[in-house]
């Protein structure tokens, strides 16, 4: 089983010395993959839950910088020559997905084919109303985005006709460089997440959950797979837990999650946050030690 860290981006995960320093020390010490989550809009009392906190407040402070995720991945694939890159997730719907299907390849290129697009519907309806977007149907809007960016990514010319998107005769290059494909996570703990993961990606990225919750969610996610006439072993399966001790991690295994997920916020200072990459991997990557 991989381990992934979900570390860049947010507060002084921002600043660049650290993304410089966190990056390079996450490849130098075995982290599989540099996840950087998305949010373009926070407010100071939302009415939105949050779905991944016991109390539905996300832990971000609304006036914490935080980065646009394909941005920073780019200044984090500049810095390393290994490590892969996924976006932990880019809410999908609040997007042109022409744009982001453009925006995708590029950094996928410009890493040397290290990227993965992981998505979400978005759970802020004042974030959606700051963008424009309509917070109803995001799910459905998701789904046909997803559908029309492989066409983007896969043909050349590109033509699509959807509810929400519509183009006829268009080139958007570079193409991704693994066969005009991207690698496609979605990510969410719901039925519905998993359902799209099933249906539609090539991996699920449950965030913030118990361990003790994750067989659960996998089975579910194994019998969408099924549902669909695949297998789960075909997919990816990276979780990000609320209660994480290197003890679970037999049990991940085990339960088939395929990358575990370190969430945390660097030390200030790139001494400081190499320092804290390296403790991190001595006890995650290298627990026997």
């Amino acid at each position: 089983m991989r381990v992934g860290l979900h570390a860049l981006g947010i507060g002084e995960g921002a600043r660049p010395e650290v993304i410089r320093a966190v990056a390079t020390a996450a490849e130098t010490h075995g982290f599989a993959r540099l996840w950087c989550g998305e949010h373009v809009a926070l407010v100071d009392a939302p009415a939105s839950r949050y779905p991944y906190s016991a109390d539905g407040r996300i832990a971000v402070p609304a006036d914490a910088d935080w980065l646009d995720p394909l941005l920073a991945l780019a200044f984090a694939a500049a810095v390393t020559h290994r490590i892969e890159l996924a976006s932990g997730v880019l809410l999908l719907p609040e997007h042109n997905p022409v744009l982001v299907a453009k925006q995708a390849a590029t950094l996928d290129v410009l890493s040397a084919g290290r990227f993965s697009l992981g998505v979400g519907v978005g759970w802020s309806a004042e974030e959606f109303a700051a963008l424009g977007v309509p917070f109803a149907g995001r799910g459905r809007r998701t789904e046909e985005y997803l559908a029309a960016m492989r066409v983007l990514w896969a043909e050349d010319p590109a033509s699509f006709a959807g509810e929400f998107t519509r183009f006829e005769g268009i080139r958007v290059n570079p193409k991704p460089l693994r066969g005009g494909r991207l690698p496609v996570v979605v990510g969410g703990n719901s039925d519905a997440a998993l359902r799209r993961a099933a249906s539609l990606a090539d991996g699920w990225y449950g965030f913030n959950v118990a361990a003790a919750d994750v067989p659960g969610r996998v089975a579910v996610l194994a019998e969408e797979c099924a549902r669909h006439g695949r297998a789960v072993e075909d997919l990816t399966v990276a979780a990000a837990l609320s209660d994480g001790v290197p003890e679970h991690l037999p049990a991940l295994r085990a339960a088939g999650v395929t990358e575990l997920v370190v969430v945390g916020a660097p030390p200030p200072g790139p001494d400081a946050a190499a320092a804290w990459v390296a403790e991190l991997a001595r006890t995650w990557i290298h627990p026997e030690k």
